[in-house]
C-alpha cells in the first residue's frame, strides 16, 4: 500500500481511490455475505448455531484491512518518511 513518494500527484490519488475502492468493496460483501450467512443460519431453526464461524475472523481480517488502510501513508508512514526526509535534509544543509 505505500506509495512513492517520487511519483506524481495525480499517481498518488488514482493510488489512494484504488486503495478506498477496495476497502468499500471488502466491507460491501462481508455484510452482504455475512447477512446471508446469518438469514439462513436462522432459517434453519436452531437460531444461532455456525454462522459466527465465518463472521468473527473475516471481521478480524477486515479490521486489518482498515487499520492499514488508515495507517498507510497518511499516518505512520507518512509521518516517519517525513521525519526522516527532515533528517537527511539537516544534513546535507549541515
Amino acid at each position: 500500500m505505500a506509495m512513492s513518494h517520487d511519483s506524481t500527484p495525480e499517481e498518488r490519488a488514482a493510488k489512494r481511490v484504488e486503495e478506498f475502492t477496495g476497502l468499500m468493496w471488502h466491507l460491501a460483501v462481508y455484510v452482504i455475505v455475512n447477512a446471508f450467512l446469518w438469514i439462513m443460519d436462522f432459517a434453519q431453526g436452531g437460531g444461532l448455531e455456525w454462522a459466527y464461524w465465518v463472521t468473527i475472523p473475516w471481521g478480524i481480517g477486515l479490521a486489518f484491512h482498515v487499520a492499514a488502510y488508515f495507517l498507510d501513508e497518511r499516518g505512520m508512514q507518512g509521518r516517519r518518511y517525513q521525519r526522516y526526509l527532515e533528517e537527511e535534509q539537516r544534513k546535507d544543509a549541515g
